[in-house]
């Protein structure tokens, strides 16, 4: 078996609270207030109540909440933008709490880099110089610098556009500029605030096409925060559903909406397509005798979605679950039918 790795990010009892005596507040009699009750008593808002998770490397970790959960707070403290009232805090097993302001400077050039809904560009600099930039308050030579940032611009899909300065490039061009100039520095994590939620739905589904293209090619280590549920289910390796400072649910977008945590998280999943997001192995069953010899195969990964269509095209009862070259379940009309009207069993392992 192979070792297990040291997550990207560690976060264990993390609290950030504004007001009067803050540091008072994590551990007292007051912390398990509700958000109203404790403004009212202490003149204190948790805005990040005793969270804790880990974000694997190679993951896309989506933080997801309606506006005031706290979501973007705590994104922000990964880095120390904010600085946390209590709890523990690592990057790759260092304490992000500990750092002196050296170190914070070197992890917020080179291992954790952010993209910001308002991009933030130079608006004197062109393309190629604002991707540049990080790689220019690092030290890199001239040449050196523009030859990387001339690879991430093709890269985003820039290309010919290095020259513009961003008044002449549309919201979605300069969203990919400032994905570039974050991509450039080659961070270990890219930590994303909202980034697509200004851009037209047109344009926010090529941004996230972008980032899942990204994923997909280079595996990089993920921090996503949204407030919008298709943008957290399509991007998302795992979600962490936050609710005035809390996190509710955190498990994969399958989880999230094959199985709700509480009345909250089932309301805020209620109107998904449960068929494109919850997979074959929600649905599968033990094969019958002689139905696993015959029938349209699939990947326990593929969505239910997908099954309904393979076994309608096929014409035949069933489809066959195949992981390695082994059966590991079949799927007929009456199990997916089930799995999306809600009535179906939960995800196996396989």
């Amino acid at each position: 078996m192979s070792e297990p790795t040291t997550p990207v990010f560690s976060v264990r009892d993390l609290w950030k609270v504004f007001g009067p005596g803050a540091d008072r507040i994590p551990g007292s009699e007051h912390a398990a207030l509700p958000s109203t009750e404790l403004r009212e008593r202490t003149g204190c808002t948790a805005a990040v109540r005793n969270v804790s998770f880990d974000v694997d490397k190679g993951e896309v970790f989506v933080v997801m909440g309606l506006s005031g959960s706290g979501k973007s707070t705590l994104v922000r403290c990964l880095t120390r933008l904010i600085e946390p009232t209590s709890g523990t805090l690592a990057i790759d097993g260092e304490d992000v709490l500990a750092m002196d302001r050296t170190r914070l400077r070197e992890l917020r050039r080179h291992r954790a880099a952010m993209v910001f809904q308002h991009f933030g560009l130079l608006p004197h600099r062109t393309v190629l110089d604002n991707v540049a930039y990080g790689l220019e308050i690092q030290g890199l030579g001239k040449a050196e610098r523009r030859a990387r940032a001339a690879e991430l611009v093709e890269k985003v899909g820039l290309g010919g556009l290095e020259d513009r300065r961003p008044a002449q490039l549309s919201g979605g061009q300069q969203q990919r500029v400032g994905l570039a100039r974050a991509l450039a520095v080659d961070p270990s994590v890219l930590l994303f605030d909202e980034p697509f939620s200004a851009l037209d739905p047109l344009i926010r589904r090529e941004m996230q096409d972008e980032v899942v293209r990204l994923h997909r090619e280079e595996g990089r280590t993920m921090v996503f925060i949204t407030h919008d549920l298709s943008e957290a289910l399509r991007l998302g390796t795992r979600i962490a559903l936050m609710r005035d400072g809390e996190i509710v649910q955190l498990g994969t977008p399958e989880e999230i909406v094959g199985s709700p945590a509480d009345d909250y998280v089932r309301a805020f999943v209620r109107d998904v397509p449960r068929e494109q997001v919850l997979t074959v192995a929600t649905a599968m069953r033990p094969p019958s005798a002689g139905e696993g010899d015959h029938g349209p195969a699939l990947r326990p990964e593929a969505t239910v979605s997908e099954a309904i269509e393979a076994v309608a095209r096929s014409g035949d009862p069933v489809a066959r679950v195949m992981k390695d070259g082994r059966l590991v379940g079949v799927v007929d009309h009456a199990c997916l039918l089930d799995v999306v009207a809600g009535t179906g069993a939960q995800a196996v392992t396989v």
